[in-house]
């Protein structure tokens, strides 16, 4: 699926001018379906899919989802432990747990172990950085803040990573206009060590959550050293994979929150034991989320099933990401999508997912489909 975005906006690394993603279909030999999504590049993840996965779990039972996943697991073992191919098991591995969920007549919350929680705190991604001078994009920014507050989010995560001057104004400027609401700050790994340091001081000066994704995935030795120079969280994981990628991750020290991807790590199968493996760490997860609305169902019925670390009388929140960029491929390609009102999002209670696709929508914004059959 692709749409082409009306104002393109950007972050550390590059800017977006049109969404994609890929969706996963399963249909049973009952014409019951499931759908699921991929996080990363849709055209390739669609071939690993369609040519690799699909034809080795057709005519399997469906209720079979920690077997299906340990097969998809073998079959591709000695080449891809972790990357695209993954983000492909993950989407299959999304659409059947919303097909098994239809045919039990079950949420995905209920199957994943029970619903902790109805409605589910958000926090609001934004603030992403556009083509103006920086002064106007400072204030536009800020402002754009304040609108997410007046709509009734408690929480939200702004971008930086641009420069350190601008980065430091803008972390200023939004606790200076939001002094009551939670915010967190993301880089999207922009910064080397020093730099790291620098900006975390700056967030721990101003009250700050987390500090998401300061510095490269590919140095998660550098992790350490910066949590014992700040005292804002430490928060990554939407580039990693799977148990065995987070073990590795959570060893090296410093990371005080997990973000894995449904639609990447490997699934809500996958999840829930990264999620397990945190909370043997004593350490908490909550989702990255970008895509669609069944992305942001898996993470919503993820979250209302979730233990907080390391657990009291009063609940500590654990927040839903619920990004505000534009995206047609959430918001108008489904019939019935998460609710979220006042900051809240309402859990699904209807069997699996709970979230429609609009069969118009989909063929106004799919690109390329591929179909593979026993």
């Amino acid at each position: 699926m692709r749409c082409h975005l009306e104002k393109p906006f950007g972050f550390s690394q590059w800017y977006y001018d049109e969404r994609n993603v890929l969706l996963v279909e399963v249909i049973d030999d009952e014409g019951e379906s499931g759908w699921g999504e991929c996080y990363g590049p849709a055209s390739v993840i669609q071939a690993a899919v369609d040519t690799f996965y699909a034809p080795r779990i057709l005519g399997l039972n469906l209720f079979d989802t920690e077997a299906i996943w340990s097969h998809m697991w073998r079959q591709s073992l000695d080449f891809a432990r972790a990357g695209i191919m993954m983000a492909g098991m993950s989407g299959i591995d999304m659409a059947l747990w919303d097909l098994k969920g239809k045919k039990l007549g079950l949420s995905v919350s209920q199957l994943m172990g029970g619903v902790m929680r109805s409605e589910v705190p958000c926090y609001a991604t934004g603030m992403y950085f556009r083509d103006m001078e920086e002064d106007i994009l400072l204030e536009s920014l800020v402002q754009e803040g304040v609108g997410y507050a007046e709509q009734g989010f408690e929480a939200m995560k702004i971008k930086i990573g641009k420069n350190i001057a601008f980065d430091e104004r803008l972390i200023a400027a939004m606790r200076k206009a939001l002094p009551d609401i939670t915010l967190a700050a993301d880089s999207n790994h922009a910064y080397d060590l020093p730099e790291a340091i620098r900006i975390a001081q700056v967030l721990d000066e101003h009250n700050y959550l987390w500090f998401e994704e300061p510095l490269s995935p590919e140095c998660p030795n550098t992790f350490r050293q910066l949590q014992d120079k700040c005292q804002t969280a430490i928060a990554t994981g939407e580039c990693e994979q799977t148990r065995f990628g987070f073990r590795k991750l959570l060893e090296k020290g410093g990371v005080q929150l997990v973000q894995a991807d449904l639609g990447y790590c490997g699934g809500p199968s996958e999840a829930i034991k990264i999620r397990n493996l945190a909370s043997s760490w004593g350490i908490n997860m909550i989702p990255h989320v970008w895509g669609t609305q069944l992305n942001l169902a898996a993470a919503t019925h993820f979250l209302a099933t979730a233990y907080h670390e390391p657990g009291r009388a009063e609940s500590k929140r654990l927040l839903l990401e619920y990004d505000r960029t534009e995206n047609p491929l959430r918001d108008e390609m489904f019939k019935v999508g998460i609710d979220v009102t006042e900051g809240k999002a309402t859990v699904p209670a209807t069997p699996g997912l709970g979230v429609e696709i609009d069969p118009n929508m989909l063929t106004k914004y799919r690109v390329h489909s591929t179909e593979a059959n026993l």
